[in-house]
């Protein structure tokens, strides 16, 4: 048996926005776009890679109820610090700014996207 884990879907508050951040400073390409009568999504990837999707209800209003079940995603780069000033210029926030984990041979920093949700971006040296 095969099986492989296909992409996540998160609450967005502003479906724009998300998409702003998610392909202009991330760098993930839209796939499709779904709308239906209650709800509009898109979704984001890399090639070969996971998926984001995003969603919006249009009966929701204000921002999203984040409670502690969720943690972070983790996204793969050759490239750290860039992608870290590239999702800050692009409407993220800094949680924890490149560093150097010698005992794991990887550079991380992690961001809040403009809905609060944490990416650890991770470079493998």
């Amino acid at each position: 048996m095969k099986t492989t884990l296909g992409q996540y879907c998160i609450n967005v508050s502003d479906m724009e926005r998300a998409v702003a951040f998610y392909e202009g400073a991330i760098g993930l390409e839209i796939t499709n776009r779904i709308e239906e009568e209650k709800f509009r999504e898109v979704i984001l990837g890399t090639a070969g890679g996971a998926r984001v999707q995003l969603a919006y209800h249009f009966e929701e209003k204000g921002p999203i109820q984040h409670t502690n079940a969720f943690w972070k995603h983790y996204v793969y780069t050759d490239d750290c610090k860039g992608l870290f000033e590239r999702a800050v210029a692009g409407g993220g926030s800094s949680v924890l700014e490149p560093q150097r984990l010698e005992r794991y041979n990887v550079t991380v920093a992690m961001v809040a996207d403009p809905d609060g949700y944490q990416l650890e971006i991770i470079q493998n040296d």
